[in-house]
Parts: structure tokens; sequence; C-alpha cells
């Protein structure tokens, strides 16, 4: 037993030294001050300077911010209230073919969903742009809620609601007082979730924006194909510290929101 500890333990190392040594190197290399990642001469925040002076950069990741939280804003309700359609569905084939048109949304190709979009607006009118963008990541990121949200809805006892309703609670009491703080924590990984999801696609938005208008995903790719410059590497190691900032975020909500039980016990 303890044999297999130990190599599962040694299996967990390498398995994040393989995910996370690139990123590491990526991050050293930020600081370098002779502008490759071949040699590291000095150490300078030079390209964190002149990252910061790039107007159209700074804009870009302005555009990336609302983007995420709007369609992860907006996803969130959808998605909610797609996840309560789907579990309090009386007919069981409804419920499977919801469940199962979801999931596919989950496992279709990015690129798939991209061209999907594409020719959408295209035939719809709609100027590739913010607008389209801001509809295609809600798309994407409604299924990732219903995802998070279900398994919380379903791992509630009926009782509570009927309780609630023979106390002579209205239907709208029932969902704002009795189920929507129950699956707050599965609610709120579901905005996380899908707030990374929009930051981090690059395939769908690829297909989606338009002159006007780009993400950071898209920005890094441009910049990539003309040479590798260590203001990407600038803006990535910022990026991975707003992202590991979410995470952390998301783990002391959830930690907060965790029933009494499952917590410290006293």
């Amino acid at each position: 037993m303890k044999k297999m500890s130990k190599l599962s333990a040694v299996y967990l190392i390498v398995v994040f030294f393989i995910l996370y040594a690139p990123i590491f190197y990526l991050i050293f290399y930020s600081f370098n001050s002779g502008g490759t990642m071949y040699q590291f001469e000095g150490f300078t925040f030079d390209w964190y300077k002149e990252l910061f002076k790039d107007s159209r950069l700074l804009i870009i990741v302005l555009n990336t911010i609302i983007i995420a939280l709007l369609s992860a804003a907006i996803s969130t309700i959808i998605g909610v209230a797609g996840a309560l359609a789907i579990a309090y569905s009386r007919k069981r084939r409804v419920k499977n073919t919801l469940l199962s048109l979801n999931n596919v949304l989950i496992v279709s190709p990015d690129v798939i969903i991209g061209a999907s979009f594409l020719i959408l607006f295209t035939m719809i009118g709609i100027k590739l742009g913010l607008i389209s963008v801001l509809l295609s990541h809600i798309a994407f990121c409604v299924p990732i809620v219903v995802i998070m949200v279900l398994p919380k809805i379903e791992e509630m006892s009926p009782t509570m609601m009927f309780a609630a309703l023979d106390l002579g609670a209205s239907r709208w009491d029932v969902l704002s007082k009795v189920v929507l703080p129950y699956i707050t924590p599965g609610i709120f990984a579901g905005f996380f979730m899908a707030l990374t999801y929009s930051l981090d696609d690059f395939a769908v938005t690829f297909f989606v924006t338009g002159n006007g208008f780009t993400t950071l995903s898209v920005e890094i790719y441009s910049l990539a194909r003309r040479g590798v410059s260590l203001n990407i590497n600038a803006l990535s190691t910022i990026l991975f510290i707003f992202t590991m900032i979410l995470v952390i975020g998301y783990y002391y909500i959830a930690k907060r929101n965790r029933p009494n039980g499952m917590g410290d016990r006293r």
C-alpha cells in the first residue's frame, strides 16, 4: 500500500512538472534583459514597462475582460435556468434529450462551433465584432454552467421544497429562498468556469472576431506568428497570475459556502 502511494506521489510530481515547467520557464524569461529565450543575460522589468505602454494591447485586455465577465454572467443566468428545467423536467425522455443536447455542445470541436457561428452571423447579417464574440462565448459557456449546477440541484432533497410549500411559501419563495441558496456553490463554480473558458478561448473567437475587435488569445497568436517577443512572456505571466487569483478566489468562496457538516468539526 505504501509502495502504491509513493508511486502515485511520484506520478503526480512528474505530471505537475510537465504541466508547470513550461509556464515557469516562460515567466522566468519575461525578466530577461537579453530579449531572447535562449540565454538569460540579466534581470529587468523593461518588457513589463513596454507592455503597459502599449495602449492598443491594453484596450484588447480590457475588451477580453469585458467579454469574459459579460459572457460568464449572462451564461450563468441562462445555465442556472437550463439546469433547473432539466432537473425538474417531468418526462424522462425530455430530460435525457435536453441533457444530451447540452453535452453535445461541450464535446463538439471548437473549430466546428466557430465555423457554425461564422456562417450563422453572416447569414443573419450580424457584423463580426463585439456582439458576435459575446454571443458565441455565451453559447459555449451555457452548457458548462449547466453541467456545474445540475449535480447540486440533483443532490438537494425534494423534501426541502415540499416542506417550504407546506409552510405556505410560494413557488418563487421556494426558488429564491430554498433552491438558489442551496445550489450557490454550483452557481459560483459555473461562473468561474465560464469566465475561465471565455478568457482562454481562441478557436471560436478566431472565427467570429472582426477587423475592429479582437481578444487576447487572438492577439497573442498574431504576435507569436511575427516572432517570439518577451512582451508575450510578460503578458502571459500577468494572465497566469490573474488566473491563479481566480482559482484561489473560487476555492475560498467554495470553502465559505460549504455545509457545516463538511467543514471543520468542533
